[in-house]
């Protein structure tokens, strides 16, 4: 109550003089009047302080001279109305004088102290006024990330707080003279901006402005202009983190895709579309180099209908094309930006798609270039300058996965070689002792039987010792043709898969049922695989599975054959352990195909290989 009582009487702008004149007028009417009525009650008492009321008013609400003029009337006043002789200005008698003058000493005290009281308080109340400015004015500038925006309501509340109006906050540097008086505002040596004040601006705003007011505004300005690039630097780097995080969960999702080892146009699309998001791009394309040309192997675009952007297995010629032919020329990222400078089929078809520029990053696969990628845009924005750099993550993904499928097709070209190969020289020596020892065993016992049938009756021994022999010579005979049937069935050459499974049927130790569709003729490598799987598992059951049953299952799925041989034995079954399953795993999956097992001692095992037909 006391601070706002003071601040109203102590504010700054200077009260009416008029106003003045007519309070002074009144504060000693009513001073002359209170005084004639206590006299009445307190005759001979010192009534000289009544009058300093006044005094003490005008000197603390309009100032030293004001107050020193209230201070004259009072005595006039004093002098007249109290002391005698009354009615008269001045004292009739010597001694009189020492009141009026004890009085006017008094006075002058009292209106000096007050005046001071005055100044005292307006410089307070001018310190807490831009203590306030300096507060909002560091809300202003402190709460915003825009510096520029925030000057002109900053430039405002300053202006009508000094009452200058006009008064402006740039951070350009202002021509002295142009605009007013120029004060450079500035930090540690560094300016941080300019106050341009306006013509007629009074001494006193200068005075407050130079003194006081400056060095905080350019601590204000320069912490504020430091919030701004921190900003600017925090928001920066917000940015990038994003784009990193994208650009590594895209990587990750295409690595994957790598590792799962699916087909090469699935990766390509993949890749393409990835990167293409990523880099907001309107179409991207993977490509292969070939003899004269550029083989498009991986696609995608904005539009609907890529088909018609570029389809899979359209050929460029690399003559035409800008960044394949400087790819393939220097081993490096490239770009154009402008496909005027082209010719031929690609400038036809970037008239058409609307293309301007494009990007392209080579693929390199063993130390080899194999292709390009192309990232293809309708208009150039800054923001692809360093673009190449991104696409190289994905281009060395793609390396790194036609390196990995061409690993696994040699892999597998090796496997089906020796696949192949074991499967010839199970036929040759089939073959070989088919039409080899077979045939000379079989002659050989034709031979005895001859010879059986040349000896006399009387040589009866001898006779029993020939029967033996042919005897044991068909034996002989008939092993080998179970070796040579378990080598390579001849029956599955000739007939087929089916013929040759229920021949393993009727030859199985446990009871088989066949549970056999139409198959049609397979190729010989299926068929061969299939029918050593089922042999295999036939005679795992027979020695270990203890079953009352095995079931055969054969049919064809779509492009897929499955067989499945299961029985109620007491399980255990697994790969390893001289079971001859890991060979025929390898056989399946040189095959493209999968072998599973499920085997447990409640429900016996159960062995499922799915085949596709054409591999």
């Amino acid at each position: 109550m006391r601070e706002r009582l003071l601040s109203s009487l102590t504010h700054t702008k200077r009260q009416s003089f008029v106003l003045g004149i007519v309070c002074a007028a009144a504060c000693i009417a009513v001073e002359v009047f209170l005084s004639l009525f206590l006299v009445r009650l307190m005759p001979g008492g010192f009534l000289d302080g009544i009058y300093l009321l006044g005094v003490l008013l005008v000197s603390v609400v309009w100032g030293l001279w004001p107050g020193l003029v209230t201070l004259l009337a009072s005595a006039t006043a004093f002098d007249y109305f109290n002391l005698p002789p009354q009615g008269f200005f001045f004292p009739g008698e010597h001694w009189l004088w020492t009141p009026l003058l004890i009085f006017l000493l008094v006075g002058l005290a009292t209106t000096l102290i007050a005046a001071r009281v005055r100044s005292l308080g307006i410089q307070t109340n001018e310190r807490r006024r831009e203590a306030d400015l300096s507060v909002q004015l560091a809300h202003i500038l402190l709460r915003t990330e825009n510096l520029s925006a925030a000057l002109p309501p900053a430039s405002r509340l300053l202006a009508r707080t000094l009452g200058a109006p006009g008064l402006e906050i740039r951070l350009a540097e202002v021509p002295a003279g142009e605009q007013g008086e120029v004060l450079p505002l500035t930090e540690g040596g560094d300016r941080v901006g300019t106050l341009v004040l306006p013509a007629g601006t009074s001494e006193d705003v200068r005075r407050r402005l130079r003194d006081r007011m400056l060095p905080s505004l350019e601590a204000l300005l320069r912490a504020a202009r430091d919030r701004e690039n921190i900003g600017a630097v925090l928001a920066s780097s917000r940015d990038e983190l994003r784009r990193i995080a994208r650009e590594q969960a895209t990587l990750r999702r295409v690595a994957t895709l790598v590792a799962q080892g699916i087909s090469s146009t699935e990766l390509f699309n993949a890749v393409a579309y990835e990167m293409g998001s990523l880099m907001k791009a309107d179409h991207v394309s993977v490509t292969r180099y070939d003899p004269g040309h550029t083989t498009v192997v991986g696609t995608w675009s904005l539009r609907e209908d890529v088909r018609k952007v570029m389809p899979l297995g359209s050929q460029w010629p690399i003559s035409e094309t800008i960044v394949s032919g400087t790819v393939l020329r220097t081993g490096k990222p490239a770009r154009v930006t402008n496909y005027e400078e082209t010719s031929g089929t690609i400038l036809r078809w970037a008239r058409e798609m609307g293309i301007t520029s494009a990007l392209g990053s080579p693929v390199i696969v063993d130390g080899s270039l194999w292709g390009v990628m192309l990232a293809f845009y309708s208009r150039w924005e800054p923001r692809l300058e360093g673009a190449e750099e991104q696409m190289t993550d994905f281009t060395e993904l793609i390396a790194t996965a036609i390196s990995n499928a061409q690993a696994r097709a040699d892999l597998a070209a090796s496997r089906a070689r020796l696949v192949a190969a074991s499967d010839e020289t199970r036929r040759r020596i089939e073959r070989d002792l088919h039409d080899g020892a077979q045939q000379r065993l079989v002659s050989l016992g034709l031979e005895l039987r001859a010879v059986e049938a040349g000896v006399p009756p009387g040589m009866t021994e001898l006779r029993e010792q020939l029967s033996q022999a042919v005897q044991g010579l068909t034996g002989v005979v008939e092993d080998l043709q179970e070796l040579s049937r378990g080598i390579h069935p001849a029956i599955l050459s000739k007939g087929g898969l089916v013929p040759a499974l229920k021949t393993l049927a009727r030859r199985s130790a446990v009871p088989v049922e066949l549970r056999l569709s139409s198959v049609p003729r397979l190729p010989e490598r299926v068929e061969v695989a299939l029918y050593y799987t089922a042999a295999e598992a036939l005679t795992n059951v027979v020695k270990h599975a203890h079953a009352s049953v095995v079931c055969v299952t054969l049919g064809v799925a779509g492009a897929t054959v499955r067989l499945s041989v299961s029985d109620d034995g007491t399980g255990g079954a697994e790969y390893g352990g001289g079971s001859g399953l890991i060979g025929l795993r390898d056989r399946v999956e040189t095959l493209g195909g999968r072998l599973t097992i499920t085997s447990s001692a409640e429900e016996g095992t159960s062995l499922l290989v799915m085949v596709p037909i054409e591999n």
